[in-house]
Parts: structure tokens; C-alpha cells; sequence
């Protein structure tokens, strides 16, 4: 779902980036009240999780789309709301800057579309209250399908909206709206059922970092399931990666039925600032090595990219001196 910046006019992006700024300040203010060191090192490797993962598109079936992970109430789940909107802004501005994904202009519009629901309202409105009383195996499914549901429809609502505000493309509002969400019902479905596999390996291994009020015996060290996660991330970014769905995701896919292309082009002096910008500092644009259709040059993106997040999470944290020194086991 990252939007491209043929999508938004310099008003709507920027309003979008001052509205991203102004919850990004916000949740660094609540990290800090929060102090738990214990996040730092699973911020870094959950953002490689969720980066790695957004690797995987999924094909659903029938329907010649594919999608795949958005990861804002995964993080929000171990995270909680602020970290976690956090960790999805390094990752989504990792993708844009490093790898071309989603445009530079439009940078603000998917980091709210993308981060913004599914770490707040997946977390609040969702995730916090069926989990209130405790967690179970039952309820962490149910919050993760449920949640991401209805994060992916408030999310894939959003593009239509910016998009029509921004009146440079003619798709009709309802048509673009009603195929946004009907596609994104399907891709929030198995991105819940995604999520609710990860959360119940953690619960199982670490149940504290599910529910801090479970005293039930951890299965694994906390390095070891660090270890785990982080040895997946670099699976799914790696070798995995190889396997990803070649359909077009659920926006393209909306906008070929739509529109009739699944790309749109704008020329405004704004637009080609932000495209000049964006291919000078991607190393690897499309996930894929410069002038190479190479499929090593997907594999080491995925590996690289994972590890950029890792230390990027890592030292935000200690750069903005987010938490204080804390041991943990």
C-alpha cells in the first residue's frame, strides 16, 4: 500500500508529513516517560521483521493482487503504540530512501496509512481491550485478524481520500474507495492470520512480552528468541524473499481496475524534485541491484535492508537517548 508521488499534490503531502511529525514527537516523548531499555534491541529486530516481511507478497487467490504485511500492530503488540509507530518510520523510510519504495513526496501520507492505524487505533481500539483481562491463544488470533482488518480498511480509505484531495488524478472517489477496500479486506485477513502465528511463538517462548501480568515460565531465553526472530528476519529478507507473489499489490491492482494502469505519472516541479532526489540516494531501487533484473540483487536487499533497520532502530534509541540503561534476561 505505499503510495507513489503521482498520487498526492504538495498540500496533501505536506500536511501529511506535518500530521506523521507531529504523532512521531508525541510517541518520542511517551517512549521516553516509559524507559524500558528492554525495547531497544526489539525494536531493531522487529523493524527488521516487519521490513523483511513486507518482502513477502502473498497472492490472493483469484483475484491476480497480491499483498503483504503491513506490521503496525505487530509492533504494537510487543512494542506498544509508541515505539512501534516509531520503528514503522525508520522502516518506511528505509524503504523509501534505500530501495525507491513508495515516493519521497508521499513519504508522510504512508507512513500515517501505514504506521498511524495499525499502531494506534489496531492497538487501542483492537488489541488493548480484548486483551485486557489477560492473554490467551484465542484472544491474540482473534485481536490480530480483527485488528488488522480493520486497520488495512482505514488505511487502504485514506489513499482514496488523499488522493481525490489532491485532484490530480480523475479516479471517481467511490469506485477507487469501494475497490480499495474490498481487495485490502482479503489482504487484512491473511495479514492477520500472519500476525497471530508470530505472536503466538512469542507467547510461547516469552508470554510476558505478550502479557506483562503472565508469570508462566519463559520457554526461551530473552536473547534466544531475539536470536530466533532475528535469524527469521534474515531468512524472509534472504532466500524467501525469491518466492514473493510477482502480482501487482493491492493500490496497483486498484488503480489497474480503476484507472486502467497501474502506474500514473505527474510533472509538476514538485513531483520531479522528488524523483531526482529519490533516485540519487537509492542504492537499491526496486529491491534489485542498478541495471540488473539479478536475483542476487533481491536477496541482498533483503539481508541488507534488515540489517539497516536493526541499526537504525537500535541507534535512534541510543542517539535520542530514549531509555536508560536497563539489564534484562
Amino acid at each position: 500500500m505505499h503510495m507513489a508521488d503521482a498520487l498526492v499534490n504538495p498540500a496533501v503531502a505536506g500536511t501529511m508529513y506535518v500530521a506523521s511529525a507531529a504523532v512521531a514527537a508525541y510517541s518520542i516523548k511517551k517512549v521516553r516517560q516509559e524507559n524500558d531499555a528492554r525495547k531497544i534491541p526489539l525494536m531493531g529486530i522487529m523493524g527488521a521483521f516487519v521490513f523483511a516481511a513486507q518482502m513477502l507478497n502473498f497472492t490472493i487467490p483469484g483475484t491476480g493482487s497480491s499483498g503483504h504485511l503491513c506490521g503496525g500492530l505487530l509492533l504494537a503488540a510487543l512494542l506498544g503504540p509508541y515505539a512501534a509507530f516509531l520503528t514503522m518510520i525508520a522502516i518506511l523510510t528505509i524503504q523509501c530512501l534505500l530501495f525507491a519504495d513508495g515516493g519521497l513526496l508521499a513519504l508522510g501520507c504512508n507512513i500515517w496509512n501505514m504506521a498511524f492505524y495499525g499502531c494506534f487505533i489496531g492497538y487501542f481500539g483492537v488489541w488493548q481491550p480484548l486483551l485486557r483481562s489477560g492473554a490467551s491463544k484465542a484472544k491474540i488470533i482473534a485481536a490480530s485478524v480483527l485488528g488488522s482488518v480493520l486497520t488495512l480498511q482505514l488505511g487502504s480509505l485514506s489513499v482514496a481520500v488523499e488522493t481525490t484531495l489532491s485532484g490530480i488524478t480523475e479516479l471517481p472517489f467511490g469506485v477507487f474507495a469501494v475497490t480499495m477496500q474490498s481487495i485490502h479486506l482479503a489482504i487484512g485477513a491473511v495479514e492477520g492470520m500472519i500476525i497471530a502465528c508470530v505472536l503466538l511463538f512469542i507467547y510461547d517462548a516469552r508470554p510476558e512480552l505478550i502479557d506483562k501480568n503472565n508469570a508462566a515460565a519463559a520457554r526461551f531465553s530473552y536473547k534466544k528468541t531475539l536470536a530466533a526472530l532475528a535469524a527469521a528476519a534474515f531468512l524472509f529478507g534472504g532466500a524467501f524473499s525469491l518466492a514473493a507473489s510477482e502480482n501487482p499489490d493491492g493500490l496497483e491492482w486498484s488503480l489497474g481496475q480503476v484507472a486502467g494502469t497501474e502506474e500514473l505519472d505527474a510533472d509538476s516541479p514538485a513531483h520531479a524534485q522528488a524523483a531526482a532526489i529519490q533516485e540519487a540516494i537509492a542504492l537499491l531501487p526496486d529491491y534489485a541491484f542498478k541495471d540488473s533484473d539479478s536475483a542476487y540483487g533481491t536477496v541482498f536487499s533483503g539481508v541488507f535492508g534488515s540489517a539497516v533497520v536493526i541499526l537504525v532502530g537500535v541507534g535512534a534509541c541510543v542517539i535520542g537517548k530514549f531509555f536508560r540503561h536497563q539489564k534484562y534476561e
